[in-house]
């Protein structure tokens, strides 16, 4: 095994572009794993730790580009009120020595249908940018998984940055796991309310091939809180509503069964993390000090 360690994003690329099998490895949460247990042997490794601008983030006016490998930590401590719903699945991954190490693009490269940061991505409606030495381009995150620990890179591309637009309005994540820390998720989910546009998105992990959103269940409940005029008198969502809404996100998911849960559980649990993260994000909203007709 070779161990190329460029000291520039543009080394980076050459060294992509001249060896494209090579793995890159910046926290190495994942990749050293499976190295460590013989489960993967690559060719080359690509060490990241020399680029600086991939741990750097911006605060725009509208959005958030964070690079590819700013730990989770630094998410938690600095990116709790623009991105609030990826700093609570910050909090849920593994131990805090891992959190100081692991960032968002290595789950994005890794793209296990468990890794904790896609619901909240997905659900945000992020934008992965990635490069090589013939360009960069964006690729939504509805489009970046493909399969089973598959993405849409070719074989010649980084992932650079994520862009993901200020949240501007409550935004909620959960997963179930076997124990509070250190551990794979059974399942999870992730929930963001979007006032500007009213809609809603979602995120599901470790419930389906890849992780997904539950798109019936958030034109359902958009059309819903549209037309009994929710989000303008900022009644509380009727219980035939959250129930229906959480019905249709259950029903989105597409797991299997494994020594972590069956896929009945998964289901099970996907619908009362829905139910419940509507409930939490709407009493967000209905309380965040405006003039509501109707609200308590």
């Amino acid at each position: 095994m070779d161990f190329l360690r460029p000291a520039s994003w543009e080394e980076a690329l050459a060294a992509k572009a001249e060896h494209p099998t090579a793995v890159p490895l910046s926290g190495g949460t994942d990749v050293m794993v499976e190295i460590n247990f013989d489960h993967r042997r690559p060719e080359y490794l690509l060490d990241l730790n020399r680029i600086e601008l991939l741990r750097e983030w911006e605060v725009g006016e509208e959005n958030v580009r964070l690079g590819a490998a700013v730990p989770y930590t630094q998410i938690m401590e600095n990116l709790r009120a623009e991105l609030p719903g990826l700093a609570l699945a910050s909090h849920t991954v593994a131990s805090p020595q891992i959190r100081n190490r692991g960032g968002v693009g290595g789950n994005l490269g890794t793209a296990s249908p468990a890794g904790d940061a896609h619901p909240a991505l997905l659900a945000a409606g992020a934008e992965v940018e990635v490069e090589s030495v013939r360009g960069n381009r964006f690729i939504p995150i509805d489009e970046f998984y493909t399969g089973v620990k598959r993405n849409a890179l070719e074989p010649d591309e980084l992932i650079k940055t994520v862009h993901i637009k200020k949240a501007d309005g409550p935004q909620q994540y959960s997963k179930v796991g076997t124990r509070n820390a250190m551990v794979i998720a059974v399942c999870a989910f992730g929930l963001a309310l979007h006032p500007e546009t009213r809609t809603v998105r979602t995120g599901i992990g470790s419930a389906a091939p890849t992780p997904i959103r539950a798109k019936e269940a958030e034109a359902f409940l958009n059309a819903a809180l549209e037309e009994g005029g929710f989000w303008d008198n900022g009644k509380i969502i009727t219980p035939s509503i959250a129930k229906q809404f959480a019905d249709l996100c259950s029903g989105a998911a597409n797991p299997i069964d494994d020594v972590r849960g069956t896929a009945k559980y998964r289901r099970h649990a996907v619908g009362i993390m829905a139910r419940r993260q509507l409930g939490w994000t709407w009493e967000q909203y209905r309380g965040t000090g405006r003039t509501l007709e109707g609200a308590a």
